[in-house]
This record gives structure tokens, C-alpha cells and sequence, in this order.
């Protein structure tokens, strides 16, 4: 059985940080202890509005990180311009409105489905591997796969929101487990992120071929309970557990 793979979402420390214009939590500090308690890789998004992580921290983490870094990035020229100078080994093309207060949904492939096309291989020619962060539609990961993505990663923002509560989840965890059959039978890599919790996770982590689990929101909020640290290897225990 592969391993799969824990990605942290440190985006939240930036989060922090920012509330009170400190240099304090550092973003980079929390990459650096993440690799070191067991993260396969480092997930930071760089938003177009710069509200957690910014320019220099992407600089810093890329430049100290050993474990790859997954950098979340909306569809435009900005974002492709400085993927394209840090080049970092994943990128994640996500899904970007200014007044949300999270990313809401999936991307709309319809909406700048040619520049995307373009933007997927210029950053493949780079060597960077590209992932489109979608809902779990068929219609979805079959454009994907026409767009030259080498993975999706599934939305799993309505079903977690179905477990946190306690409401009926098995419709939408079927749609969840046919997206990954059909996006691993297409041969594209399939992962899943977005709201997860240990509860949520541990359901998930049941479906065969989901590769990487993103996680970020909850798993630095625990750590102010029980440390990032532990709260890490609780992550890594229950995605193994399957």
C-alpha cells in the first residue's frame, strides 16, 4: 500500500501574526517544526489581498524548507509570474473571491478555461507538479484531466461541514469516494482538503486511492491544546489507520 501523504497548511499562524502587525508566530518557524514532527509537505496560499501569508514568507519557507512545498495560488498573471520565479515543487490553483472569509467551493473550470490550460503548462514545463483544487463533479475532474493537471484535490468543505453536524453524510461521501475511483482510473493524482477535522478525516482516510490529505484550519487551532507537534502525528496516525 502507498503512503499517503500529510500536508500542513500553515496559513493560520500567518493568521496570528498578522492580528497585531508582530513578526511573531513565525510562519517559517512553524514549516521548519511541522517537517521536523512528520509533515510530508508544507502548504502555504498566497492570496491576492496578502491577508495571512506574504511575498516574504514564501521567499523564506522555499528557501529553508527540505520537505516539498504546495503553494495554493488563484488563476491569474500575478500569481503564475511568482510561481513561475520561486518555483516551487507543487502548486494548487485554487478557487479566490476578496470578501470570503475561506476558499467557498471548487474552482469554475468554465471561468478563464484557456488561460488555465496555459497556466498548468507553463508550470508543468517548470517541473512543478499542478493540482486543481475542485468540487467532487465528474464533469470537473473530467476537464481537469483535458487541462493537463497532474492532480485534483477534492473539496471536502460540504461533507465535513455534514459531519461537524452530526447530519447525514453518506450521499455526499459516495460522491466523494466515486471522484477519487474515476480521477485515479483517469490517471490523475487524487487528494482531499478543506474543513477536515480528526472525525472527518478518519472517513476519509477509509477511501482507497486518495494520496494526500491538506489539512490546516483545525489542525493549528488543536495546537493550541495539545501542540502542533501532537497535533500532527494524531493527524498522521488516522490517515494511516485505513
Amino acid at each position: 500500500m502507498s503512503k499517503i501523504r500529510l500536508g500542513v497548511n500553515i496559513d493560520h499562524v500567518a493568521t496570528v501574526r498578522n492580528a497585531r502587525g508582530e513578526i511573531y508566530p513565525s510562519p517559517l518557524r512553524a514549516s521548519l517544526f511541522s517537517e521536523r514532527n512528520g509533515a510530508d509537505s508544507i502548504t502555504i496560499h498566497l492570496r491576492e489581498d496578502r491577508r495571512h501569508i506574504n511575498d516574504d514568507d514564501l521567499k523564506k519557507i522555499k528557501s529553508k524548507l527540505k520537505i516539498p512545498l504546495n503553494l495554493e495560488i488563484a488563476a491569474t498573471k500575478e500569481m503564475l509570474k511568482i510561481a513561475l520565479k520561486h518555483k516551487p515543487p507543487y502548486v494548487c490553483i485554487v478557487p479566490e473571491k476578496r470578501e470570503e472569509i475561506t476558499t467557498e467551493g471548487g474552482l469554475k473550470l468554465s471561468y478563464k478555461r484557456n488561460f488555465l490550460k496555459e497556466m498548468i503548462s507553463k508550470l508543468k514545463k517548470k517541473g512543478i507538479r499542478v493540482s486543481l483544487f475542485i468540487e467532487p463533479s465528474f464533469k470537473d475532474i473530467k476537464t481537469s484531466k483535458f487541462l493537463g493537471a497532474d492532480c485534483i484535490e477534492i473539496h471536502t468543505g460540504k461533507f465535513c461541514n455534514l459531519v461537524n453536524g452530526n447530519k447525514l453524510y453518506k450521499k455526499e461521501l459516495k460522491k466523494i469516494k466515486d471522484s477519487v475511483n474515476l480521477g485515479n482510473d483517469l490517471g490523475l493524482e487524487v487528494h482531499a482538503g478543506h474543513g477536515l477535522t480528526f472525525r472527518s478525516a478518519k472517513i476519509l482516510s477509509k477511501i482507497s486511492n486518495i494520496k494526500e490529505f491538506n489539512i490546516g484550519h483545525f489542525l493549528i487551532g488543536e495546537s493550541i491544546f495539545i501542540g502542533l507537534s501532537n497535533s500532527i502525528k494524531k493527524f498522521k496516525k488516522i490517515i494511516k489507520s485505513r
